[in-house]
């Protein structure tokens, strides 16, 4: 929308330019060039540009006409000639009879009935009729003498506009002193108790947030699942916000158990030392020493202290044994020879050293290639007979440690040497070791590891405490091979087992008498 003056200016410069519109409007910014002729042919004929908003007319003049004079033959009836034409509307319609008719403007309409002045209380008691609903709006202009819009004037002016219609309340005053104090003290309840569930909401928000910020849990934190230990420090930092009264209900924890929980907080921790001898255990011990075996080295100590104390210590320290599940290596080449019964048939006890012998191959693949151990198990308790290592998985690494195991043996033994179906240990190499050495031959079914699980167990034990977890990054075979060698020297000499009682295989066979 343009002002008047820059609709003249335009033109003007229009008109200076040798009406070029192009030009006017490039140099302008405005309007575009329809606009401004539009402008032009409006000055041209007039000499000047309209001010203000021009309106036009939808209607003809002859339409205007025509109404007009519909509207002197029906006897002056604005409402007979708005319906009966279907235009315009009745302002409108007097509007053109005033611009065709100036003496028809003085002209009141005709009046069908007097005039009725009705007051202030009237009127209030017609709006109270309306808002009740049992009397129609015209019926009750008809009992005052006055038209329905009259009534319905009086409802806006009183009501207010876009109001829901209500019965209009009786004044305060009829109420009586005793009424008034109670709907207050009702209204002060209610109140109250929605400010008490406000309170509440926060305080639990209060509550799950603090309990992400300081114990670090995740959102969606259970509070029934926190320790009492917990809830005391949650406590504790939301003291300065609220009561005490206040969020142990919350968080479910009983004042006597608080107070217990923070007695043991503030007192000084009695597993201090404990607790340092057995992080030196663990460490000592290669971090692989579970809290079994840890209580085993206490209690030859002789330090008296439950199981459960030392696995509660153990995770508070974070000392936890790594472990990781690897694909193993598989040595099966087919029938290569004609199988051999399965003697042993998961039978692994032992009643005395070199009566039953278990090997296998397995497999370590760290950044700097692969390296291959093959073991001899004693039944007996466990121990290592002989092994080797290697980059190779080849007959002379299985051929190689049976010929030391069959070295440490007395003319008089001949244990049974259990193995799987590898191709090792159907060569032709390896049974003529056996058959010279008078040992017997005993292999599993084909693909089932539980039929050799006590070497498979083994095999376990050292990789998880040995070789799973660790960063191998930037170790050499060599070095690895080294590593390997001191764990299974370890193993034999320091390692306890449970099951030796608390005694490692080479301190058990001391214990029976047995030369190592």
């Amino acid at each position: 929308m343009y002002s008047y003056e820059e609709r003249i200016r335009a033109v003007k410069f229009y008109i200076n330019c040798g009406y070029n519109a192009a030009y006017t409007v490039s140099k302008l910014g405005y309007p575009d060039a329809s606009n401004l002729k539009r402008w032009y042919r409006e000055y041209s004929e007039s000499n000047d540009l309209h001010k203000g908003r021009k309106k036009v007319s939808k209607f003809s003049d002859r339409e205007k006409r025509d109404a007009v004079d519909y509207y002197f033959a029906r006897d002056r009836n604005v409402l007979q000639t708005v319906k009966a034409l279907g235009y315009p509307s009745r302002p409108l319609l007097m509007q053109w009879v005033k611009e065709l008719f100036p003496e028809e403007g003085n002209r009141r309409c005709k009046s069908f009935k007097p005039h009725v002045r009705c007051s202030q209380e009237e009127k209030i008691q017609a709006v109270m009729e309306s808002c009740k609903g049992n009397l129609k709006i015209a019926q009750i202009a008809e009992i005052y003498g006055v038209t329905p819009s009259a009534v319905s004037i009086w409802r806006k002016e009183l009501l207010g506009e876009g109001r829901t219609l209500k019965m209009i309340q009786p004044p305060a005053e009829d109420k009586s002193i005793e009424q008034l104090i109670r709907e207050k003290a009702e209204l002060e309840a209610k109140v109250k108790r929605l400010e008490n569930d406000v309170y509440k909401l926060q305080l639990e928000r209060d509550v799950l947030e603090k309990a992400g910020d300081i114990l670090k849990k995740e959102e969606g934190i259970n509070l029934d699942q926190l320790t009492n230990r917990e809830k005391v420090f949650l406590i504790d930092a939301l003291r300065n916000k609220y009561k005490l009264n206040e969020l142990l209900p919350v968080l479910k924890l009983s004042k006597s158990s608080y107070c217990y929980q923070v007695q043991c907080i503030k007192s000084k921790d009695k597993y201090k030392e404990l607790r340092q001898q057995i992080k030196e255990l663990f460490i000592c011990n290669k971090e692989i020493y579970g809290y079994r075996r840890i209580h085993c080295l206490l209690k030859k100590d002789g330090i008296i202290v439950s199981e459960k104390i030392v696995r509660r210590i153990m995770n508070e320290e974070q000392l936890i044994v790594k472990a990781a599940r690897k694909r193993k290596y598989n040595s099966y080449k087919g029938e290569i020879t004609p199988e051999v019964d399965n003697i042993i048939k998961r039978d692994f006890s032992a009643t005395k050293p070199n009566e039953k012998w278990l090997t296998d191959i397995t497999e370590f693949h760290i950044p700097a290639g692969k390296i291959y151990l093959s073991p001899i198990i004693d039944c007996f308790d466990g121990m290592v007979v002989s092994w080797t290592i290697g980059t190779s998985p080849n007959s002379e690494l299985a051929n190689t440690m049976l010929q030391k195991a069959i070295e440490q043996l007395d003319p008089s033994e001949h244990p049974l040497v259990h193995s799987d179906r590898g191709c090792h240990y159907r060569w032709p190499e390896w049974i003529n070791l056996m058959d010279n050495a008078g040992l017997t031959r005993s292999m599993s079914k084909k693909g089932c590891s539980p039929d050799n699980s006590a070497c498979e167990g083994f095999f376990g034990r050292l990789k998880n405490e040995m070789f799973y977890g660790r960063d191998w990054n930037h170790a050499s075979i060599d070095s690895f091979i080294h590593k390997l060698d001191e764990y299974i020297h370890w193993y034999n000499e320091t390692r306890i087992k449970i099951s030796l009682g608390g005694m490692s295989p080479f301190q058990y066979r001391r214990s029976l008498g047995i030369a190592i």
